[in-house]
């Protein structure tokens, strides 16, 4: 592409130079949705859709001739070039060209005037050259509209270019549509380029898109030539998983890449290392700037991430990763799960089975096994491509056994303090317990009994790998 850009730059008759700009461009770029696995071996179409603002404000001066005619001309150039490139593909949508301001603004005054279709060059460069100013400004109406303009296309890339001299006039937000395209899966993005905008003008965009400050016609035609760039030029993006030694040796997770400005999810890849040992490239969109999860155990985020369009990315994350094991060591424990916090934290962020390896990030966990009464295990050291194995001491069982049911609980007896373990059913008269060792209190009342004073107690000890019986009566 970069033959291309300098075409626009050098040939006179393709981008025409001047001494001051007036208008600006609103540009922004729909990117569907795109294939999970990117083929290297397959360049996906691009569609561009210009939409033209020809409200009244686009008769305004602009050096020797008018912000309309300098669009034009413009607009015109790069239609003839992208005509000559395959895999490329344009049409044509307007605003304000079918209604006057006069008797009321109309806020629909918009339609598609030339569809993605083959050999519509001739159709294109006639409708842009009778292109008349004449209404008012509904940009956001427009952007939701050419959302419809865009074909099924499985494998495209789909571009909107928005050339326009004004703010929104109809009390339409591009925010708001921007996040109502992307609740469709079509991320919106604008590149705003002009002089004298105003803070507030910016401000209105700051959720949307990157401001580009052009100063004259030839900055306009500039402009022009460094986006379409970016949209045809593939745009490809490494992502290095760091261990603790700094090397990209991590692999084999989950990566989102969220839209940094709307919080849109725009891919999800599982990292892999290719077959020269590298980490596998990724094609990417290079209109956005990402925020970056990797879904290892914690998550590690990297935010804002801007790619340089047409290149080579390579981001660099730290995640190195050690391994943890909970063995439980004994049949009794079936389904045993434990609890994994990061140390000092009361957070929960992991649930995990015993006997399955899972890889954390490298630190300190604390541990709440889930078994009775809980087992704590805090400050276990998960350590760059090492196992971690924990073991806790194996259970016993209580078998209780009641003539009659009645209200019962059990305690673990803590350096005579009586911690609650367990409330029994109010209907049972035999229970097997699952227990680890120590001492126990069980205190029962028959549901028969009306006073406290029929309260019985029991107290046992429960053994590593024993049984012990319970009778209350």
């Amino acid at each position: 592409m970069s033959t291309s850009k300098k075409k626009y730059r050098n040939n006179p008759r393709k981008f025409p130079s001047g001494t001051s700009l007036l208008t600006y461009l609103l540009l922004f770029c729909f990117v569907g949705s795109l294939s999970a696995q990117p083929s290297p071996k397959k360049v996906p179409v691009t569609r561009i859709l210009f939409v033209l603002d020809c409200s009244l404000s686009m008769s305004k001066k602009w050096e020797k001739s008018t912000n309309m005619d300098v669009s034009k001309r413009i607009l015109l150039h790069t239609v003839d070039s992208l005509s000559r490139l395959n895999n490329v593909e344009v049409a044509l949508r307007m605003y304000g060209h079918q209604s006057s301001l006069s008797p009321s603004r109309n806020c629909k005054d918009t339609r598609l005037e030339v569809p993605f279709i083959k050999g519509n060059l001739p159709l294109l460069r006639k409708k842009i050259k009778e292109a008349q100013p004449r209404g008012t400004t509904p940009i956001a109406y427009t952007l939701e509209q050419s959302a419809a303009d865009f074909p099924t296309c499985i494998d495209c890339r789909n571009i909107i270019i928005l050339i326009t001299d004004g703010i929104e006039e109809c009390d339409g937000d591009p925010c708001a549509v921007s996040a109502a395209l992307n609740s469709k899966g079509i991320s919106l993005r604008p590149f705003v380029i002009g002089v004298g905008l105003d803070e507030n003008f910016r401000k209105t965009f700051e959720c949307v898109g990157k401001f580009f400050d052009a100063t004259n016609e030839q900055s306009f035609s500039d402009a022009m030539g460094v986006i379409i760039s970016q949209a045809l030029n593939s745009t490809t993006m490494q992502v290095n998983l760091l261990d603790a030694y700094g090397k990209p040796t991590e692999s084999n997770v989950n990566m989102t890449f969220y839209d940094a400005h709307t919080g849109a999810v725009r891919y999800n890849y599982v990292h892999a290392i290719n077959h020269r040992g590298n980490p596998d490239t990724l094609q990417v969109e290079a209109t956005s700037n990402y925020d970056l999860v990797v879904h290892t155990l914690p998550p590690v985020e990297k935010k804002n991430i801007e790619l340089t369009p047409g290149k080579h990315n390579i981001v660099a994350v730290d995640a190195p990763q050690g391994t943890l094991l909970f063995k439980s060591n004994n049949s009794d424990y079936k389904n045993l799960k434990f609890i994994v916090r990061k140390s000092g934290s009361k957070e929960t962020f992991w649930v995990m089975d015993a006997d399955k390896p899972e890889k954390f990030i490298t630190g300190k966990y604390d541990l709440e096994i889930l078994t009775m009464p809980r087992t704590y295990v805090n400050d276990v050291d998960v350590s760059q491509s090492k196992t971690t194995t924990v073991q806790i001491p194996g259970p016993g069982i209580a078998n209780i056994f009641s003539k009659t049911p009645g209200a019962a609980q059990l305690f673990v007896n803590e350096k005579n303090k009586l911690n609650l373990v367990y409330n029994f059913n109010e209907t049972f008269t035999r229970e097997n317990l699952i227990l680890q060792p120590g001492s126990y209190v069980l205190v029962f009342k028959p549901k028969s009994a009306k006073e406290s004073i029929y309260t019985i107690t029991r107290e046992f000890r429960i053994d590593p790998g024993a049984s012990v019986q319970v009778q209350l009566f």
